[in-house]
């Protein structure tokens, strides 16, 4: 069997120095997908940022080994986003630095996924994401007018075991898709973020690889295009069907549902869905679950984001179409696509 191993942590998303990160949680189970983080409210400034100080921290080409697991996250989430209209996120050595060492602290400290770190424990860096992004000179404040706060610097951590042994890209991808079908993690397929960081570390359990990983995301930047946007988008394809579950439990769920759709705007935006609706080929109509950041129970979705989700899991490689409405702004919008699963657990 499978073994889905330690917690479903959120991603603590805040203004660096001036911290207003929530989130994180136990749980886990069965299944062989990974365990993965969800967004939490952002309560910085509504300012739009500028383009991060840490500039020269970023290159053009991923660094990452060839065929490593770090490189499959990296693809993965960017295709993802790009074909959705969402920005690439470039790597930033400086936020690779704070996510190795938070990967590492966990594999460090049993392989406990956890979002938060403890002084004095092996591998401690910094207690939240962005103060290990500090740590590693990120930068630690920077205002666009006085009061402001633009530079931005939270993540994700996961943890993924199964009984066989994969290549190293196919774990960076089930951890990618991990994060991508979750209620509150699909954020990193959709926060308007530009910069990325990715750690990995394995340790062993039962003989078999047993990985520890982390995102370090930052700089948030207008989104370009007709907002609001979603994810999955049309033409979308091979997504999961089906996560295993995630912690915080999304309301109205048993342990496991299908792959959710959100839809974002700038971070200064308020976005409210109001309707939301699956379709099979045969006809079957699906009422989603509707979450805004007024009716999260979990308090995890910032205003700019609603996440609307299947409470069971949908059906593998099987064409969906999406109805939306709702408001941007006050403003109404209506989105319909279509999308494809794939044969994929997340």
């Amino acid at each position: 069997m499978n073994k889905n191993i330690s917690t479903l942590t959120a991603i603590s998303f805040a203004a660096v120095l001036a911290l207003a990160a929530c989130g994180g949680g136990g749980g886990g189970g069965d299944g062989g997908g990974s365990s993965s983080g969800g967004s939490s409210n952002n309560t910085g400034s509504s300012s739009t940022p500028p383009a991060s100080t840490a500039t020269s921290a970023n290159v053009t080409t991923p660094q990452y080994t060839a065929d490593s697991a770090q490189l499959a996250v990296f693809n993965t989430i960017n295709q993802q986003r790009q074909q959705c209209g969402f920005p690439a996120l470039v790597e930033n050595t400086q936020l690779d630095q704070a996510a190795q060492a938070h990967a590492s602290y966990m594999g460090q400290n049993g392989g406990t996924v956890t979002d938060t770190e403890v002084a004095g424990n092996p591998g401690f860096t910094g207690v939240t994401y962005a103060d290990r992004a500090v740590h590693f000179g990120f930068p630690g404040s920077q205002t666009e007018s006085p009061g402001s706060q633009t530079v931005y610097a939270g993540g994700v951590s996961a943890g993924f075991y199964t009984n066989a042994k994969l290549t190293e890209a196919a774990y960076g991808q089930a951890i990618a898709y991990g994060w991508l079908s979750g209620v509150y993690h699909i954020a990193v397929a959709v926060w308007p973020v530009t910069e990325i960081g990715v750690g990995w570390n394995e340790t062993t359990f039962n003989g078999f690889p047993e990985v520890q990983s982390s995102l370090a995301i930052a700089n948030m930047q207008p989104l370009a295009g007709n907002l609001p946007l979603t994810f999955p988008c049309q033409g979308t394809a091979g997504v999961p069907y089906m996560s295993g579950g995630e912690t915080p439990m999304p309301p109205n769920t048993s342990g496991s549902f299908g792959m959710p759709v959100a839809v974002v705007g700038n971070s200064t935006d308020k976005i409210v869905l109001t309707s939301a609706t699956y379709t099979d080929t045969s006809g079957n109509v699906v009422t989603l679950q509707i979450l805004n950041s007024a009716t999260d129970p979990n308090k995890e979705l910032p205003p700019f984001e609603a996440v609307a989700y299947p409470a069971t899991p949908l059906t593998a490689n099987t064409s969906y179409s999406v109805s939306l409405t709702g408001t941007r702004n006050g403003v109404a919008f209506s989105r319909n696509f279509t999308f494809t699963t794939g044969n994929i657990v997340g």
